[in-house]
């Protein structure tokens, strides 16, 4: 009965260090170019001192061997980019991202900038030249919509007086502009969206 478990162990750990030598091998050749110009550099002025004659002057034999460290020291400061490159990527990241770091390009004054998914509509008035929506954005600021009046990312279809209807126009992943009706009433309902 040992045995087996025994095995089943030794086969486990054989599997994982199967799997960590590459990445080991990869860290280590990442390190290598580093690492390897500053033993070139310990073995390369050894030959040039012993070669110079002995009555130099002191000044211009720091100065040659001030030369060379400075040429080992421009290879290592620059780095593999590959490895860079997997380095930067966080893994949690999802790799297609709908929201841009950063808000993307400020929105226009007025009505212009309202955004249809941020709107939050308040109440509805019937006038003698149409209805009126009463609206109000993230800041708190009112607006007041009729229909056909171009937002941001849409346009006003129908206001009624339990709501709005509004076209969306957004983008897919992909590029391709999706055109999709979003109503968003006065008083939602228990699970709708306002």
């Amino acid at each position: 009965m040992r045995l087996p478990k025994a095995f089943n162990v030794l086969l486990t750990a054989l599997a994982l260090s199967l799997c960590l030598v590459p990445a080991t091998w990869a860290q280590a050749q990442a390190k290598a170019p580093a690492t390897a110009p500053a033993s070139a550099q310990a073995k390369a002025p050894a030959p040039a001192q012993q070669a110079k004659p002995a009555k130099k002057p002191a000044h211009k034999a720091k100065a040659a061997t001030a030369a060379p460290k400075a040429a080992p020291n421009a290879n290592a400061a620059a780095p593999n980019p590959a490895v860079v490159k997997i380095a930067e990527r966080d893994p949690f990241v999802p790799l297609v991202n709908e929201h841009k770091p950063g808000g993307g390009p400020p929105l226009p004054p007025g009505k212009a900038g309202l955004v249809v998914a941020t709107i939050r509509v308040d109440g509805a008035v019937r006038a003698p030249n149409g209805m009126f929506a009463v609206v109000t954005n993230p800041d708190q600021r009112v607006y007041f919509l009729r229909e056909g009046d171009q937002l941001y990312d849409g346009d006003v279809e129908k206001i009624g007086l339990d709501g709005v209807t509004f076209k969306e126009i957004s983008k897919d992943a992909f590029g391709k502009s999706i055109e999709k009706i979003v109503t968003k009433r006065i008083y939602p309902s228990a699970g709708e969206q306002q």
